[in-house]
């Protein structure tokens, strides 16, 4: 994950110094600790069986108000702003004229007509002014806020009992202000790890404390600090896509990567709504999972055949030793993407047998985030 130009920078950068890390990568402006000194296998194992904490200051943080401000967002985004209660949050894409992927959004409705917008390395903000006009609404970005995300089984057990938010009743996309260690914060349950998760959105001057106190009262449950190279294994484990990296076309649609359940074609006319109409049903690839014959992790961009006929190609990889395997997000063309269907990969001059598998690779009913008990 590199970025051209870093001009936004952690508060937590001295502890991920300290941890091992160089920062010499970067993602969405800001310089991440993609590597610490510890195994990012023993990293991902302690997000699995108890909890770790990632810094994902990295996001950005759009503040929008006004009047109109659900008008605009129903008119710039493909989901139905309107069915989001306060207090929870949904993710939506968001498209351009065209109909193509410019964007995901993780939609924060804070109430009374204020919004917070979450997003990664695309073209929202580009989006915003154009989309805008016409509509009595504000928008800025929060370049003060931190977020630090503890993820695992024990993260509810650990964070606890240092909130007065009843966190076990907090619902997945659920969030509210509070206070933890008696610093204000907003808490959200969510993540990028498969697992239970919780988010803690902070001010910059408060970062470092937060950070501290969660890996010392997590100590004796066994959390631990983890880093980017954690992060990219488990949300593969996870099945969780990453724009624009598994998104292979200049133009990919919602439909191709799967995420339908982000656009609501019955809300009235929205950006790129009569492209996507028009183009739904045609789609060129759509997105799968493939379980290698390899001992390594194939390398992004690797090829894929059937029967001699190249028929897709490779966005996101890991080597899971937690599922001992290797793992491939891929696009494949929709003709080919039936369950156990044969394939190759080829990897620069080394061939590979795969089979197409159901996704999630890890966890594929997702009960680590969404527990029977608390599903409608």
């Amino acid at each position: 994950m590199t970025s051209a130009t870093i001009w936004r920078q952690s508060i937590l950068n001295d502890r991920h110094r300290e941890l091992g890390s160089k920062l010499e990568e970067s993602w969405n402006d800001m310089a991440i600790p993609q590597h610490y000194a510890t195994d990012p296998y023993v990293e991902t194992e302690t997000v699995r069986t108890r909890a770790g904490l990632f810094d994902v200051s990295a996001l950005k943080i759009i503040d929008l108000s006004g009047p109109d401000s659900l008008a605009f967002l129903n008119k710039l985004l493909t989901a139905d702003i309107a069915k989001i209660p306060a207090g929870r949050s949904m993710i939506s894409s968001i498209v351009d004229d065209e109909g193509g992927l410019i964007d995901d959004v993780l939609v924060y409705v804070d109430g009374d007509g204020k919004f917070r917008l979450s997003h990664g390395g695309g073209a929202l903000e580009d989006a915003l002014p154009v989309v805008a006009q016409g509509f009595d609404v504000t928008f800025s970005r929060d370049n003060d806020v931190h977020i630090l995300s503890l993820q695992g089984p024990l993260a509810l057990d650990i964070l606890s009992p240092h909130t007065p938010m009843v966190l076990k009743d907090l619902p997945y996309f659920g969030h509210g202000k509070t206070t933890l260690f008696g610093i204000p914060v907003s808490l959200a349950r969510g993540g990028y790890s498969a697992e239970r998760g919780y988010e803690v959105f902070c001010a910059a001057k408060d970062a470092v404390f937060l950070w501290d106190k969660i890996l010392e009262v997590g100590k004796p449950f066994g959390a631990m600090p983890v880093s980017w190279d954690c992060l990219d294994i488990v949300r593969v484990e996870g099945s969780l896509l990453f724009f624009p990296f598994d998104m292979p076309h200049k133009d990919t649609t919602p439909f191709e990567v799967l995420m339908d359940w982000s656009v609501d074609l019955s809300k009235p006319d929205f950006r790129g709504k009569a492209a996507l109409l028009a183009r739904k049903g045609t789609e060129r690839t759509h997105q799968a999972g493939l379980e290698v014959l390899a001992a390594k992790a194939i390398t992004p961009g690797a090829k894929i055949f059937k029967d001699g006929a190249e028929v897709g190609v490779v966005n996101s990889t890991t080597y899971s030793r937690h599922l001992m395997k290797s793992l491939a997000l891929v696009s494949l063309r929709p003709d080919v993407t039936a369950l156990g269907t044969p394939l190759t990969v080829l990897d620069g001059d080394e061939s590979f047998e795969a089979n197409v598998v159901r996704t999630p690779f890890y966890d594929p009913m997702r009960l680590r985030t969404h527990p029977l008990e608390e599903r409608a």
